[in-house]
């Protein structure tokens, strides 16, 4: 299974802005720190923002904070949210698949890993909070 750079995106924004939960950020700040365009990000966070995931402020003074708790965000609903499709393989157009007991095998599969996921949330992904603090720039490292 192979996620797009569009829910990757996504995971980092959500972690970014749980990790800086006192405050507001900038889309620029978020794509600084996560060496990704600006252009993309505007899009994933119009996106997460229209979901209920993040809550955008306008204005001069303005940015993006968690809509919901890093508890209430589970990590499964964002995947399938931004993820378009889940076909692990082109089934429907293959001449074996009436006979073939693959489709079965991948759906299974496909099952599991998203079973995984719904059993994390944002807050799970925080265990090492300090150190994405230091990394996305919110804490300054020990002088």
């Amino acid at each position: 299974m192979h996620l797009t750079r569009y829910t990757d995106f996504a995971l980092r924004t959500l972690i970014h802005l749980a990790v800086h939960d006192e405050r507001l950020c900038s889309i620029a700040e978020i794509a600084s720190a996560n060496g990704i365009s600006q252009n993309h990000l505007m899009k994933v966070a119009s996106d997460l923002s229209r979901a209920g995931y993040v809550a955008a402020v306008r204005g001069r003074s303005g940015g993006l904070r968690l809509a919901r708790a890093p508890e209430a965000i589970n990590v499964g609903e964002v995947v399938r949210h931004t993820e378009e499709g889940f076909q692990l393989a082109d089934c429907a157009h293959c001449v074996i698949a009436p006979a073939c007991g693959l489709s079965h095998v991948l759906d299974e599969a496909l099952a599991a890993f998203l079973n995984i996921l719904d059993g994390y949330t944002l807050a799970d992904l925080l265990t090492k909070r300090r150190a994405l603090r230091r990394i996305l720039g919110g804490e300054r490292s020990p002088a």
